[in-house]
């Protein structure tokens, strides 16, 4: 791929790495630039990074109207020789292509948005925050832009891919457990629908359940089937509970829950957890009954920004609450957390390909 380097003058450049003083916070910042291409006359075109900036888009564009846009969220990480690596970045190529058969976006070729991420990282690298747990957040993400106003898939697309300068998502580590809101109200997918994709429309429709859940004094909601019999995400998370044998429960994907990178990933790491993992159809009582008895000892979401959530409770609508164990981060959660995050830092060996160094070929 051959991309247009249309950069910022040097002058207004950064030229230093980036040190803050304070946590910079989780996806709050940009970066100087961002990487574009375009989709029209059946083929994409024109990749270039530019100076970060405004969009040009018609009133009429049909994301804007339809909902057709698509999205991921990945990491990069400086390890200790100075370079910066991207995580299972792969992964996440290959889940925007599932989104976009989803939402009957064009297919982007998988390595040609690996490409597109690491030139715009190279780019930007100086702006890797200089800080303890800190990463380069990757979001990459599409939607459509023809002019029209009647309904149906459009025929012309934007690719774009932003960075965000980020700390820890939790400042000291995963040393509190949050509480889900049980509901039976709101759900996150029905099968037949976009639950399986990461399109922009699922996450617009989990503002209102977040608002009810923060009535309760939960910081999401854990969505159920349309039956409200079986437990599917927590949130933006896929769910996970552990046995008191320490074996890790993941629900079943189907067509209603997104894959979950981070869950695939542990799932692959099983035997370096020490501990097996599975995946299972979970009915809600169950689940219930398995907490009172002691048979569930701990649980929480897997997933990109925070790696790892611990749930502390659960809290129902009629405001019956369920405490997990004692109600803390337990030893199982706080060790998938170090193995995994120390992986992604370099600070113990990954299984191969998971990291990839970002190469120094910018202008």
């Amino acid at each position: 791929m051959d991309i247009t380097y249309n950069l910022k003058p040097a002058t207004e450049r950064r030229t230093e790495p980036f040190k803050p003083e304070e946590n910079v916070g989780f996806g709050n910042l940009r970066t100087e630039h961002m990487f574009l291409m375009d989709y029209r006359d059946g083929e994409w075109r024109d990749p270039r990074i530019v100076p970060y900036g405004p969009f040009e888009m018609a009133p009429g564009a049909m994301a804007l109207h339809y909902g057709q846009s698509i999205f991921e969220g990945a990491k990069a990480f400086m390890h200790e020789d100075g370079e910066i690596y991207t995580f299972r970045i792969n992964k996440n190529a290959e889940r925007m292509n599932r989104s976009a058969d989803i939402l009957c976006i064009p297919h982007l070729d998988e390595q040609m948005q690996i490409d597109a991420i690491n030139a715009l990282i190279d780019v930007d690298r100086l702006w890797f925050p200089m800080q303890q747990g800190a990463c380069l957040y990757i979001r990459p993400f599409i939607f459509a832009t023809e002019d029209r106003l009647s309904i149906g898939a459009s025929k012309s697309y934007t690719f774009c891919v932003v960075l965000s300068p980020s700390g820890a998502y939790y400042a000291a580590g995963v040393n509190k457990g949050i509480r889900l809101l049980i509901s039976k109200t709101f759900h996150r997918a029905v099968s037949g629908g976009t639950g399986a994709s990461k399109a922009a429309g699922n996450y617009a429709a989990s503002l209102r359940a977040g608002q009810a859940a923060a009535k309760f004094g939960a910081s999401q909601v854990l969505y159920l089937d349309a039956n409200n019999q079986q437990i599917e995400e927590a949130g933006a998370m896929n769910h996970f509970h552990i046995l008191k044998d320490g074996t890790v429960i993941i629900p079943t994907f189907t067509d209603t829950i997104l894959k979950s990178i981070t869950s695939q990933s542990i799932m692959e790491l099983g035997e370096q957890l020490g501990c097996e993992v599975r995946q299972e159809t979970i009915m809600l009582d169950q689940f219930i009954a398995d907490i009172e008895s002691g048979e569930i000892i701990e649980a929480g979401g897997f997933g990109t920004a925070a790696v790892v959530s611990a749930v502390g409770s659960y809290i129902f609508e009629d405001g019956r609450i369920v405490t997990v164990g004692n109600g803390e981060v337990g030893e199982h959660v706080q060790r998938i957390y170090k193995l995994y995050t120390d992986m992604q830092k370099g600070h113990s060996q990954a299984p191969e390909g998971w990291l990839k160094r970002v190469e120094r070929v910018a202008p």
